[in-house]
């Protein structure tokens, strides 16, 4: 559980930081864009109150705090279940991404209302139109890291 809670820890520190250098530092939440590396990398501001790519996104505060209730609870589960059966540890420091990833779009949710996209990236004459964050990487790196270095049911 060490190792899971370092990553964690760092995943978390990582988009909050970058989020706020960005967002706020840079001041893309007034600015809106900023072309750092067109079109491979470029700051679109976003705030999403939906769940990936602004699904189920609604305005109204009721699901904000259900987003991240659900976020809490699938990071609670994760924890759960990983202390209850042994992993290696790939599959631990995949759930530490994962729940690092989580844990940063969670405190977005309850500090700005909605989580903070800014990361565009294009290439090849296609026009991305979506925005990310370090923590959606994170919660995506995780969950496929879950599922290839969890062992599978070993039972006859």
């Amino acid at each position: 559980m060490r190792l899971l809670s370092l990553i964690a820890v760092v995943v978390f520190v990582v988009d909050q930081a970058t989020k706020y250098a960005v967002v706020v530092g840079m001041d893309l939440q007034n600015r809106l864009a900023i072309d750092v590396w067109p079109p491979f990398l470029n700051f679109r501001m976003a705030w999403n109150r939906g769940v990936n790519f602004g699904l189920m996104a609604n305005d109204a505060d009721l699901m904000r705090w259900v987003l991240v209730g659900v976020a809490g609870a699938i990071s609670l589960g994760v924890l759960i279940w990983l202390r209850r059966t042994p992993q290696p540890p790939l599959a631990m420091a995949s759930a530490g991404v994962l729940v690092g990833g989580a844990l940063g779009n969670m405190v977005d949710r309850i500090v700005w209302g909605a989580v903070a996209d800014f990361l565009n990236m294009s290439c090849c004459g296609i026009n991305n139109p979506f925005s990310f964050n370090v923590a959606d990487i994170a919660i995506f790196a995780g969950a496929l890291g879950l599922i290839l270095f969890t062992p599978g049911n070993k039972t006859p």
